[in-house]
């Protein structure tokens, strides 16, 4: 099939692609032009440019390259940046997702199926656990009223135009390899760096997915006829509290150093707890988590050692959060 993906040299994106070439799918990557970034698998997927905020040029794009499927992962993702640049985060988040699906409406002839990158983000501060897809959506910050919204916009599409899409919702996703300011990977090069971890609340509680489950995720959706016209979770089932998680990590890490929390201020409305409820996509897409907690923080753990070691000065300075 012919694939437009957005986001392509981002977290989930850089996993993904190379997977959807090995499938033998002709894969095009949607880029904003930025010098230096491209996607790994440049060579081997095409590269296209524009901005996702362009409506014209998005539609010119879709237009030229007629899609069979797109898979739009691009956003503004940290939680922390909205709150000081909520119309940025929109602009990028929901009128992209808007023109982007307007597009393909529009201008992708043969069109099968769009797959959004939603997030349990928008489920907010729940009471009950697991969280189901069909649990009222509370958004508690910028991103994820943003992705509400472009929610919202694709179900309008899908009830008005039958339009073929899918929203899958990833929990707490880990394993980045080129940024540590999320909160596994920020504490593992910290501990691996041999630093003091100054941390924030120990007790929140989140559902923390591996990488490669959630890039799973989309091949068991793409062109799926039971996964059109879904919301899907897609998560492990099981929660972990911060510490826990801190602990975990020092036991495979052997990091000696000193922890003290409570040192970061707690955001607007911060979510508690987060642990999801995966049935649905394990009964209707045979889909299920295969990493194991342990398992993926060694993963982390081996990644950020060995990138760590063969670091020039001015690149580990680079992976300091």
């Amino acid at each position: 099939m012919k694939i437009l993906v957005t986001g392509a040299s981002g977290f989930i994106g850089s996993s993904l692609v190379p997977k959807l070439i090995e499938l033998n799918h002709d894969v095009f990557c949607l880029e904003r032009l930025v010098t230096g970034r491209f996607s790994d698998d440049r060579r081997k997927a095409k590269t296209v440019f524009g901005d996702l905020r362009e409506y014209f040029a998005i539609r010119q794009i879709i237009h030229e390259i007629q899609p069979e499927v797109v898979i739009h992962l691009a956003s503004i993702s940290p939680v922390s940046y909205s709150y000081d640049h909520p119309m940025e985060v929109t602009e990028a988040n929901f009128n992209g997702t808007i023109n982007l699906a307007e597009a393909c409406l529009r201008e992708a002839h043969s069109f099968k199926h769009f797959l959004f990158a939603g997030t349990s983000e928008e489920y907010g501060n729940q009471t009950e656990f697991p969280i189901k897809e069909t649990a009222e959506l509370r958004p508690n910050s910028p991103y994820s009223v943003s992705k509400v919204a472009a929610d919202k916009y694709l179900w309008y599409m899908k009830e008005a135009y039958d339009f073929p899409c899918t929203i899958l919702r990833n929990f707490n996703t880990y394993g980045r390899r080129d940024n540590a300011n999320y909160i596994v990977e920020r504490i593992t090069v910290q501990m691996l760096q041999g630093k003091t971890i100054r941390l924030g609340d120990p007790t929140p509680t989140r559902d923390l997915q591996y990488v490669d489950d959630s890039v799973s995720a989309y091949l068991a959706c793409l062109n799926n006829r039971r996964s059109k016209g879904e919301v899907i979770n897609f998560c492990t089932g099981v929660g972990v509290t911060i510490a826990q998680l801190v602990k975990k990590l020092v036991e495979l890490s052997g990091f000696e150093g000193e922890i003290i929390w409570n040192t970061i201020p707690k955001r607007p409305l911060d979510i508690a707890v987060v642990i999801g409820d995966n049935t649905k996509a394990r009964h209707l897409l045979d889909w299920q988590p295969t990493v194991p907690l342990e398992q993926g923080l060694k993963l982390t753990l081996d990644y950020w050692r060995a990138a760590l070691s063969r670091s020039s000065p001015s690149l580990t300075q680079r992976f300091r959060p």
